[in-house]
């Protein structure tokens, strides 16, 4: 995504966001950032159009109402109650993609930019709340490598071709995709499209690609079906959730202390001659969990089940060959 347009999307949200009333596409263009651009109410329109497309894409409730009863033309803004989440309890590997996405979103250089934001919105009369707290930024980028390639082949419609890495069994094989877009289920990105080796449509989770996008073809040489719900359909081809996976580890001592938050000490047993804890944890999403267990590196050894314990290798000999270790 082109930096202006990630700019003018956060404009967006924060206006719409930020305030009670319906704001009119008219409004929306005299206050927020990026819409004077626009050489003519036509070109400011398409614009505005595909915005919404891609928030809505995106998950973001856009809702269209009117303010008051003399109002003669419909308005935006963004619903808080159906924007913001309640309380929730995560799982290791979901806290940590949220703790990710924190570090990713929040920027200081862009922070100015935010408030600068709702300074203009207060300025041109809008009645910002003034208790959201929107640590928004354009930054989307790097939350993982693959996402501005498939975003910007999604919106100029180019086919692209990308190494996905089957979980199981584990495996590398090209996929060659005409994208729709890119969507967020539950803390993790896809892409959507149709598969063109497989002839149907697919999602395809951004952390599972190997090495870089690439582009095939001239823009404009895939079009997006007009009733095609991308967030559905990653929805429905998920998997259901499974019963927790008892898993049983050896953690040094004074080491691992996301771990042993999470799970239960058991005992004690000397590893390698060095002295650590036997715990017992329960994993909702063991394929997750192997690579989160392999973080703690040579601290945390996984005992049962075997398979855990291969994966949590197979990703740290894949660590290590990254960095041209031999081993």
């Amino acid at each position: 995504m082109a930096t202006a347009r990630a700019e003018r999307l956060v404009n967006l949200v924060l206006c719409l966001l930020s305030t009670r009333q319906y704001l009119t596409a008219a409004r929306i263009r005299a206050i927020v950032p990026g819409y004077t651009d626009a050489a003519t109410d036509e070109a400011f329109f398409r614009m505005f159009e595909r915005d919404k497309s891609e928030l809505r894409d995106l998950g973001v409730p856009l809702e269209t109402g009117r303010s008051g009863a003399f109002d003669s033309v419909d308005g935006y803004r963004i619903a808080r109650r159906d924007y913001e989440l309640g309380d929730i309890d995560l799982e290791p590997d979901e806290a940590a993609a949220v703790a990710l996405a924190g570090r990713l979103w929040d920027s200081p250089q862009l922070t100015g930019a935010a408030h600068g934001a709702l300074l203009k919105l207060r300025a041109a009369g809008v009645d910002v709340d003034q208790d959201v707290h929107v640590p928004v930024e354009p930054r989307v980028r790097a939350t993982e490598p693959a996402f501005p390639p498939l975003l910007a082949a999604s919106q100029t419609g180019r086919v692209v071709e990308f190494d996905y890495r089957r979980p199981s069994p584990v495996e590398v094989r090209t996929r060659t995709v005409e994208p729709w877009g890119v969507v967020c289920w539950r803390g993790r990105w896809y892409v959507v499209g149709h598969d063109r080796d497989r002839a149907a449509t697919r999602c395809f989770r951004l952390s599972r690609i190997v090495g870089d996008v690439r582009t095939l073809g001239k823009p404009g040489a895939v079009t997006r079906p007009d009733d095609v719900d991308l967030l559905g359909f990653v929805a429905r081809t998920q998997p259901s959730p499974q019963p927790p996976a008892p898993a049983k580890l050896w953690v040094a001592k004074g080491r691992g202390h996301g771990l042993r938050r999470r799970a239960r000490v058991v005992g004690e047993r000397e590893l390698a001659g060095v002295p650590g804890d036997l715990l017992e944890i329960e994993l909702n999403f063991p394929d997750s969990a192997a690579g989160w267990i392999a973080g703690f590196g040579p601290d945390a050894v996984v005992l049962e089940p075997e398979v855990l314990a291969k994966s949590v290798r197979e990703r740290l000999l894949g660590a290590l060959r990254g960095t041209g270790v031999v081993v």
